[in-house]
């Protein structure tokens, strides 16, 4: 075991293993591992305990912050500051007093994943009587992965996304480590922050490796800016259009 401690892999204070969501970890234990859900939903046909704790997902008695975050019956309870602030508003300044739509997304790292997209979808401005997404719905479902795996969840803050008449920023809580940088990120240098969640988030949510996603997303979309701000210490992806 690595002596590095990533965020992941952090013990959740007052969680157990009653707090899985055992449907959930079926499914994904017969896609994955071939180990049928039945079996999983029928007492002492699997020992559950012992399989998180040979994934990652429990250490000890207690889940990891990656189990909660991936198969937790209700994530925030326990990781109460996990959740996605959604918000549309009008015009081109986050000062603004009107806003066309708000909501704050919790669940699952999958949960959050769906919901964020289709907050997204339902109110980007549209072209060509409605049909195409001003921003291409690929490209989108690229940052938003990465927002998930590669945030930093030592950082108590939510993620935020903001949709503007002009633009949409992703703000996800932790600037860049030391031995990354912007360019390496536009070149596909892909450096995993949260190992557990990376591993196995990506068979939950539609990940393509090896950083090429970040290079497809940019062809499909080369109007976006990537900031990673040290005083506020976060990750920013500007969308333009």
């Amino acid at each position: 075991r690595s002596l590095l401690i990533h965020g992941d892999e952090l013990p959740v204070e007052r969680s157990s293993v009653k707090d899985i969501d055992l449907y959930h970890f079926g499914e994904f234990l017969e896609k994955n591992y071939a180990i049928p859900a039945s079996d999983v939903l029928e007492p002492g046909k699997v020992d559950i305990p012992q399989m998180l704790q040979n994934l990652g997902f429990m250490e000890g008695t207690l889940l990891t912050l990656a189990g909660v975050m991936m198969f937790g019956k209700n994530p925030q309870r326990l990781a109460p500051v996990n959740i996605v602030k959604c918000v549309a508003f009008v015009g081109n300044e986050i000062s603004g007093s009107y806003y066309r739509d708000s909501e704050d997304l919790r669940g699952t790292i999958r949960d959050m994943y769906k919901s964020t997209m289709a907050f997204l979808m339902r109110n980007l401005r549209h072209e060509q009587k409605g049909q195409i997404p001003t921003v291409p719905e690929a490209a989108l479902q690229e940052y938003v992965v990465n927002m998930f795996l590669h945030r930093d969840y030592f950082v108590s803050s939510p993620w935020r996304v903001l949709i503007f008449e002009n633009r949409i920023e992703l703000h996800s809580p932790g600037c860049l480590p030391n031995h990354q940088d912007i360019e390496k990120i536009k070149h596909g240098v892909s450096v995993s922050r949260n190992p557990l969640i990376f591993t196995f988030a990506t068979k939950e949510i539609p990940y393509r490796g090896l950083g090429s996603g970040i290079k497809r997303a940019m062809a499909l979309h080369p109007n976006v800016e990537f900031i990673s701000d040290d005083d506020a210490n976060e990750f920013v992806v500007i969308l333009r259009f």
